[in-house]
């Protein structure tokens, strides 16, 4: 076991060891990698610094010599056929990188056979305007499930404890890495190492509860209390993995890149369709496991009122460390799948962690089956919303969506209203 640390250590000390000051990017268009397509960066004095071509998952990246100002341009004579930037004018981008770190760049592109929104024919309803609307709508429940994965474990963890974990975000990204580690540090194929991993997330997941979490609840810890220690445990598992893998992106050895299949007006790789099904059959799993199994009305139970539920014989405590590793290898599931679409690197957590707070409050808290809905409606206006907003800010409608749903109904869509006072 010793030995085994230690090869981990070796070999993710040596990957952020590696790392150094670079401006790297992805080309995707509706989810599909671009790949073929010329990137150079220059200095702000349009000193040449280097240059790369987009592999076949799209990615591009390219060392700078220090921190500074950069200016990065993407060719757009080498862009695919039937492919543009949204944006002709913006094929040149000025960006900052910093000591230590890689910047990402991002190069918005769409189908440059696609009439421009509201200027169709039919007034909108053209063919090409659907297409896109059914192509989002696909990404979106793809999203929305692999949120949902990831808030049914924060939504039980808050039932059971009234704990707001900000480290379970954190808990996808060690998912992620350990299947990682396994496949291609070990060698192990990604279907032999992600089952791996999801043991030892569950180990991680009930160690926690075992010997941290449980313990500030004998303590008799305030919530408020713990809430904040999560933040603060989030930032450090966050700085773990930076130390361990560095800032650079990261992918596994296998299902990097596929090529797109065309069912109907929708464009997907296999391994989009495998994940889907994979988190439907889970979250399915969950949901009857919750209503029939013995464990599940325990929970409902605790959840419910844990003093009754320890005086109605269920052991609290034992409940409670159950569904902190059940949560734990949902969560690193989650990150395996998120994985498998998108570069791994130690914020990839933290970038969704807003998105399954939204569709957990949207849902209703502390209800598992309101996390499915709510991180459904959310994944699903988030790649919607793209049709009316820039990408870049496609999260902030996914917020407006919870103000306003909430507004109308506070205790969210399948919460319970409380009485107070």
């Amino acid at each position: 076991m010793g030995g085994l640390i230690f090869v981990f250590l070796a070999g993710a000390s040596t990957a952020w060891a590696a790392e150094g000051e670079e401006v790297r990017g992805t080309l995707r268009i509706q989810g599909q990698p671009v790949a073929g397509v010329k990137i150079t960066v220059a200095t702000d004095a349009d000193a040449p610094v280097g240059e790369a071509t987009t592999g076949a998952d799209g990615t591009w990246k390219v060392a700078v010599d220090k921190a500074g100002s950069y200016k990065v341009t993407l060719d757009q004579a080498t862009l695919p056929a039937g492919k543009a930037l949204r944006d002709p004018n913006r094929g040149t981008l000025t960006v900052q990188v910093f000591e230590g770190n890689a910047r990402n760049v991002l190069f918005g592109l769409v189908d440059a056979n696609a009439p421009p929104q509201g200027q169709q024919g039919d007034g909108g309803g053209g063919s090409s305007y659907w297409t896109r609307v059914a192509q989002l709508v696909f990404e979106g429940l793809n999203l929305g499930l692999i949120i949902a994965l990831g808030a049914v474990g924060l939504s039980l963890i808050f039932g059971t404890t009234g704990l707001t974990n900000f480290a379970h975000g954190e808990l996808l990204t060690i998912g992620a890495f350990l299947a990682f580690f396994f496949n291609t540090v070990l060698g192990l194929h990604l279907l032999i190492a992600a089952p791996i991993a999801l043991v030892i997330a569950a180990g991680f997941g009930w160690g926690q509860d075992r010997f941290f979490w449980g313990q500030l609840r004998r303590r008799k810890t305030g919530l408020i209390s713990m809430m904040i220690i999560s933040i603060g445990l989030a930032l450090f598992l966050r700085a773990l993995l930076l130390f361990l893998f560095g800032g650079g992106g990261e992918s596994y050895d296998q299902y990097v890149a596929q090529a797109g299949i065309q069912i109907g007006p929708i464009s997907a790789t296999p391994k989009s369709l495998v994940a889907m099904g994979i988190e439907i059959v889970v979250l399915i799993a969950v949901g009857l496991a919750l209503t029939y199994t013995r464990l599940g009305k325990a929970t409902r139970a605790v959840a419910d009122n844990p003093a009754l539920a320890s005086s109605s014989g269920i052991n609290v405590d034992r409940v409670i460390r159950l569904v902190w590793a059940s949560g734990t290898c949902i969560a690193a599931l989650a990150g395996i799948l998120l994985g498998t679409t998108q570069n791994l690197n130690f914020q990839m957590g933290q970038q969704i962690l807003l998105l399954m707070f939204a569709g957990v409050t949207l849902g209703g808290l502390g209800t598992a089956f309101g996390a499915l809905v709510g991180s459904l409606v959310v994944g699903m206006f988030v790649q919607v919303s793209t049709l009316w907003i820039p990408p870049e800010m496609k999260t902030i409608g996914a917020l407006v969506v919870l103000i306003i749903v909430l507004m109308v109904r506070p205790q969210g869509i399948l919460g319970r209203r409380e009485r107070i006072g």
